[in-house]
């Protein structure tokens, strides 16, 4: 009884230890900056190659820490939208 009881108690300690160190050795891909000059179309943008990547593709000059005029609004906001075409450093690629 005890034996078994050792045997069942080692197993469940060596699923358990298997399941918490188990990772991906070699992701696919850490980013995926857009690559809008492609000749390739599909849904959104394909991915730059990473060597071509530079700080330009997560950077955007818009002044967004300035405070804007909210008087304007009923609700008392103003948004300032940015998306891929001005950053593309926001591509968001479905395989990552």
């Amino acid at each position: 009884m005890a034996t078994s009881s050792y045997f069942l108690l080692a197993a469940f300690v060596a699923l358990v230890t298997s399941q918490a160190i188990a990772s991906d050795p070699s992701p696919l891909q850490d980013f995926c900056v857009a690559d809008k000059h492609s000749p390739v179309k599909v849904n959104g943008f394909v991915c730059k190659d990473p060597m071509a990547v530079n700080a330009d593709d997560f950077f955007k000059a818009a002044e967004l820490d300035k405070p804007r005029n909210t008087k304007a609004s009923k609700v008392g906001s103003n948004v300032t939208l940015i998306n891929v075409m001005q950053l593309p450093g926001l591509n968001l690629d479905s395989t990552l």
